[in-house]
């Protein structure tokens, strides 16, 4: 582990944390090749994933904690006062650890679909923290991969990542090409596609039993599964709530249903 103290902001080699809370800025200088982990937690899963950690910059407290999760590390672990790396990345970082990573090649639709049974696809989600709950629902619930469509944001935004806990790293995660036509191919796949909906003629998820393979599909907060993505599905799946309360957070909803499934009834 090589251990370079720094004492600058406008060090060049803290050039990859600058500006951590400019979301264009930082697309513009990561796109689709790196990305970077916030939090002691998500570092420690971002090591225990097949993505290429770069490098690694915290406050000497932060170092501590990290203890043996980055022994071994070959790359630079740049330590800094909590004053420099809050000027750097242009916030108050109060866990003072950053790291930053390559990202994985997405593995592809047909190699999820081959190789898993439970998957979650998400349609147009555009909240971070939604994403990240999400994710950090399926690792704790059994779902194996995700599948996300084009307009869905980027899995591994910062706060995406840090409301995961890491988790969203070890989640196998493709983005479709084809939408809605890719669901096509899930089914194919021998998938059944159950589409979260709030909608009072949709299947009560707690009469359903299980098929061996499942994919839960879900829609962004508020306008929900476009048409061609519901007329995709197997089956439209409610859960039943209180009379009068509108419907679930998306994050909640897709965490009850990814719970239901280990309890329902095997087909």
């Amino acid at each position: 582990m090589a251990i370079e103290r720094i004492d600058d902001p406008a060090d060049p080699r803290l050039t990859d944390y600058a500006r951590l809370n400019d979301q264009t800025y930082r697309r513009e200088i990561e796109g689709d090749r790196w990305f970077v982990a916030e939090g002691t937690t998500a570092i420690a899963r971002l090591f225990r994933s097949d993505h290429v950690v770069v490098s690694v910059l915290v406050t000497p407290a932060a170092l501590a904690r990290l203890g043996a999760v980055i022994d071994g590390f070959a790359g630079p672990v740049l330590v800094a006062e909590r004053d420099v790396l809050n000027a750097v990345v242009g916030f108050d970082l109060h866990r003072g650890a950053v790291a930053a990573a390559e990202r994985r090649p997405d593995p592809g639709l047909d190699r999820v679909l081959a190789e898993h049974r439970r998957v979650v696809i998400l349609e147009g989600l555009n909240d971070p923290e939604n994403l990240g709950a999400i994710a950090r629902s399926a690792r704790a619930l059994g779902i194996e991969a995700a599948v996300i469509d084009p307009r869905c944001i980027d899995p591994y935004y910062r706060r995406s990542v840090r409301v995961s806990m890491g988790e969203i790293l070890l989640l196998p995660t493709s983005r479709s090409t084809d939408w809605p036509g890719d669901l096509g191919r899930v089914r194919a796949a021998g998938f059944e596609i159950w589409a979260m909906s709030p909608d009072p003629a949709g299947d009560a998820l707690w009469d359903l039993d299980v098929p061996e393979r499942v994919a839960v599909l879900v829609g962004a907060e508020g306008p929900g599964l476009s048409p061609g993505a519901l007329a995709a599905a197997d089956r439209r799946v409610r859960i039943p709530i209180t009379e009068g309360v509108d419907s679930l957070n998306v994050g909640h909803a897709a965490a009850v249903a990814f719970a239901a499934l280990s309890h329902l009834p095997r087909r």
